[in-house]
Order: structure tokens, then sequence, then C-alpha cells
């Protein structure tokens, strides 16, 4: 590696544990920096960290990225870490309280509020302390590792994101992938090491879901068939084919309201 220690920037969530597992032993000389998806983005984007796992939608908005894995945190149907609720009938939403960690999902709750039931509601952030009873919006998005659990109160209407986007799309949902922030300017060497370390890292992790489960489960306030069940059936870790039409198809949508800039291309390192 350079002589300069490369910043790598991961997520903090369940959902992602596979992808780094391994990682500080494939790249020992690299900078590690776990955080929330959203400021995980801002880092990326203000050169604080050279390659991130953000949300999706920050590639189509952000500076000059690239895709630089095929390694990333999709589902193919329900995902369970992303759930909106509603106190009131799809059709009468008129405020939405955003998880504060998410950029990806909220993007998507509003296309598929606006797409699906005409709803184009007033936004406020819900603070990653607070819960759903700390606020009094029509909607909530909660994402991550609260999510999974149900809240403490009752609501009218539950969606689950990923199950609600591929029965209205056939496609899966990428909700994070590694970004390289290309303004970096990182030497060619180091930036194959990274890439392949990133691969191999989600390679172990697939392979060793049941030991993450066993690891990570208490400490969450989740049981071990939960855990390993949300890990092993819930996500999907490859970016593949049907996982680049998903990805397409959410920018389309999500230029069409105004939520993304047009004219980005899906560019990845080869």
């Amino acid at each position: 590696m350079s002589e300069t220690a490369v910043s790598i920037g991961a997520v903090t969530y369940l959902n992602s544990k596979p992808l780094v597992e391994g990682l500080a032993e494939l790249l020992p000389d690299t900078r590690i920096h776990l955080d929330f998806p959203s400021r995980l983005s801002d880092y990326l984007d203000s050169g604080c960290l050279d390659v991130a796992l953000v949300p999706s939608i920050e590639y189509f908005r952000g500076g000059d990225y690239e895709i630089l894995s095929d390694a990333c945190v999709a589902a193919h149907g329900p995902v369970l870490s992303v759930k909106l609720y509603t106190r009131v009938p799809w059709g009468e939403i008129k405020s939405l309280a955003l998880d504060e960690g998410s950029r990806t999902s909220a993007t998507l709750a509003r296309i598929m509020l606006a797409e699906r039931h005409g709803v184009l509601p007033k936004l406020e952030p819900l603070p990653l302390n607070h819960q759903t009873q700390d606020t009094t919006a029509d909607a909530i998005l909660l994402i991550g590792d609260r999510a999974i659990l149900p809240p403490n109160e009752p609501f009218l209407n539950t969606w689950d994101l990923g199950e609600e986007w591929l029965a209205w799309t056939g496609l899966p949902f990428v909700f994070a992938m590694w970004l390289s922030n290309r303004r970096q300017q990182l030497p060619a060497g180091d930036v194959d090491k990274i890439q392949q370390a990133l691969c191999q890292s989600r390679d172990w992790g697939v392979e060793r879901l049941r030991e993450i489960a066993e690891r990570e489960a208490q400490a969450l306030g989740l049981t071990f068939p939960t855990t390993f069940n949300y890990l092993s059936e819930n996500l999907h870790f490859h970016l593949g084919n049907a996982e680049r039409c998903g990805l397409q198809t959410f920018y389309e949508l999500a230029t069409g309201l105004g939520l993304a800039p047009k004219g980005a291309k899906l560019r990845f390192r080869s």
C-alpha cells in the first residue's frame, strides 16, 4: 500500500458485517472507520475517506465516484431492516419522518409513496437516538438494526420496502455498495489491492454467516435464529446483472421525481 494510509468507511449495521469479515487482516495498513451510512456518504464526498460502503443513491448524486466491487448489500424480497410505518391510510400521509441514518431508503420510500399513492409528504428527520413515539408524523421510516424488531406502538400499515420493491418492479434492490472517490487519486496498485480485499472479505463473510450471527445476536438483543435468517435469507451480497437492472430502475424513478440529477451512468472498476 502507499505510504499514506488509505481510509475505508464501513457501516455499523448488522447487514454489513459479512462485507467486512476479516477486512482489517486483509488490509493491515488501512484505516477502517465504522459509522452510519449517511455520515459515510459525507465523509467520502469530502475526501475524508478514500473508499466507503455508502447508500446507493449517493453514487448518482455524488461526485466523481466509481463502483469498486461487486460486494454490496441487496435484497431479493423482504429485507426486514427497512420498514415504513403509517398511522393513517396511505393516501392520507402528509408528513414523513425519515431515519437520519438513511439516504437510499429515504429516497425509495418517497418514490414508493409518490408512484403508488400520489403522496408527496412534508419531510422531517428522525434522529438516530429517537424512537417512533418521539414523532407525530403520519409515516415513519426506520432502517438498520433498530428496524428489525417491531416498534413499541401499533401502526395502521407497514411496508417492508425490499418486499414492496420486488412486488412492484420484479427486481432486486441494492441498498449500499462500495464506492471509491476518484478525486483522491489513489495509486492503481492500492485500488487493486482494496478491490481484491473487498471481494475476499465478502466471500469470507458469506461463508461465516453462522459465526457472525452467533457473535452479533446478543449485543443487538436479537435471537440467533432471527439474526442468522436475516443474514442468510433476507440479504444478498453480490452485485450481479439483476441488481444492476434494479439500480438503473431506481435511478430513473429518482430522477423522475427530481431526487437525483439526470445523466449519471453506472461506472464499474473492471
